[in-house]
């Protein structure tokens, strides 16, 4: 038995060397735009109704219902948003944003903003935890080997 697991040791070593990255280190830096009034009422890509009254938000690969901290860096004014959407699907463009989360950065005038975005809470059970991705998913190899 313990010859058999005598890995066990290296990998628990290695395994406590990963990087310790938690909420905090995931931020991004980009650029928002937001949506039209033309697209008041159609559905998202989550199924809901898009509100153009609502704080929410599209990202291209973000979980539906994940909350995201935007912070308008040219003016440093702060929304939370839900993603409810995919996109935007514009080059360059990290996220887009309901007509009311860019009311409240104020970026309405110019329609585009750069923009610093933290994931606030996300369903990931590794973002609860404070524990990187990189050391959950370590931890879940380690798991599956026994």
């Amino acid at each position: 038995m313990i010859r058999q697991n005598i890995w066990l040791i290296p990998a628990l070593a290695m395994l406590a060397l990963l990087p310790t990255t938690t909420l905090q280190a995931n931020v991004t830096d980009g650029t928002a735009s937001y949506y039209g009034d033309r697209f008041d009422g159609r559905r998202t890509a989550s199924g809901v109704r898009f509100d153009k009254d609502a704080l929410t938000a599209a990202h291209r690969t973000l979980e539906f219902g994940t909350r995201v901290s935007v912070t308008n860096k040219a003016n440093g004014r702060s929304v939370e948003v839900v993603i409810n959407d995919r996109g935007p699907f514009v080059r360059g463009r990290t996220i887009d944003l309901s007509k009311a989360a860019a009311r409240e950065i104020g970026m309405l005038g110019r329609g585009v903003a750069p923009v610093r975005l933290e994931v606030v809470d996300s369903g990931n059970p590794s973002w609860a935890t404070g524990k990187s991705i990189a050391r959950t998913d370590a931890e879940r190899v380690l798991m599956d080997l026994f």
